[in-house]
């Protein structure tokens, strides 16, 4: 029998469908120093962010058919190393990227009417004065996003902010012009199809008022340079990864006004960020959770169950 090891866990709905398909399904999780040992009694392997599986360990497992990552990147897993050695790597590119695109827009909505700062201050601080800061807040329509990396994600950012009539400017050095469908819930032949072009990075960061970051890696792409060439005020959302905004760079924006606000969802040196960074008050801070709704947990299960399935029923 086919064992699988969901290391770091599978919603429900996956294991139902991995079960009903003759697999054995442990959701027992194996310490990161342990799996060497165990490891090599299993033939699939489930993770998340939590486990990495690198040369080492792929090495000891022989029989390891398939590394599974319920999520949009595979940072913790050697994944061309994998496929050298024949195992087959797969990850869920489409189940979360509305929600990403969600948390994006609610870090944006937190910032733009400055709620973070009055759930900060409210217990404390002086109502009526509060309330004049919090006053000082901007509306999103008519205003522009611009979105780094026009992937999955950054199209579905795109959909929420046309929808909501925002101007949208994307860049992607993969992606030329995408047609971006907008449609109303239960109202099928009511429908809009917007075509978008992507441009430079340069433009991007000159004509944004919000600026939300959809790439993988870990490389800073958002410096010192590239904060000074944005609008005054401008706020920047991170959900993607951990350092691709250099963190003393933005904080020096942040103190400048420069950035009026940031969203962060990723942090450098994550379990534990830097603490200004959870204490700054023009930041609105959320653990990691962009992928992780009750509705995108389930998608995830089930886009994994349904590539292992369809990977070892035809072999």
């Amino acid at each position: 029998m086919i064992k699988i090891l969901a290391n770091d866990g599978i919603h429900a709905d996956g294991k139902k469908m991995l079960e009903a398909a003759g697999f054995e399904v442990d959701t027992n999780k194996i310490p990161q120093e342990n799996l060497v040992e165990k490891l090599p009694g299993y033939d699939v392997i489930i993770v998340r962010s939590a486990t990495k599986v690198r040369q080492d360990l792929i090495d000891a497992c022989p029989n390891l058919k398939i590394i599974a990552r319920g999520g949009v990147g595979l940072d913790n897993v050697d994944h061309a190393y994998a496929r050298e050695k024949g195992i087959h790597v797969c990850n869920t590119p489409k189940a979360s990227s509305r929600a990403v695109a969600e948390l994006v827009f609610t870090h944006a909505f937190s910032l733009a009417r400055l709620i973070n700062q009055a759930t900060r201050e409210m217990a404390s601080g002086d109502f009526g004065q509060l309330k004049k800061t919090c006053s000082a807040g901007i509306e999103l329509r008519g205003r522009t996003i611009g979105i780094i990396g026009f992937g999955r994600i950054g199209q579905e950012a795109a959909r929420m902010a046309l929808g909501m009539g925002m101007k949208v400017v994307a860049t992607d050095p993969m992606v030329a012009e995408a047609d971006i469908e907008i449609s109303i819930l239960g109202m099928p032949d009511k429908h809009l199809s917007v075509p978008v072009k992507t441009t430079s990075l340069d433009e991007v960061l000159r004509n944004s008022d919000v600026i939300t970051i959809h790439v993988g890696g870990k490389q800073a792409i958002i410096g010192a340079d590239e904060i000074a060439k944005m609008k005054d005020g401008v706020i920047l959302v991170n959900t993607a990864r951990g350092g691709v905004i250099d963190e003393d760079a933005l904080l020096a924006g942040l103190a400048s006004g420069k950035v009026g606000g940031a969203g962060l969802d990723v942090f450098v040196g994550e379990p534990t960020p830097r603490p200004e960074l959870l204490s700054y008050p023009r930041i609105s801070v959320s653990p990691h959770v962009g992928g992780s709704t009750q509705e995108a947990q389930s998608a995830i299960g089930i886009e994994l169950a349904e590539q292992i399935i369809g990977k070892l029923k035809n072999n």
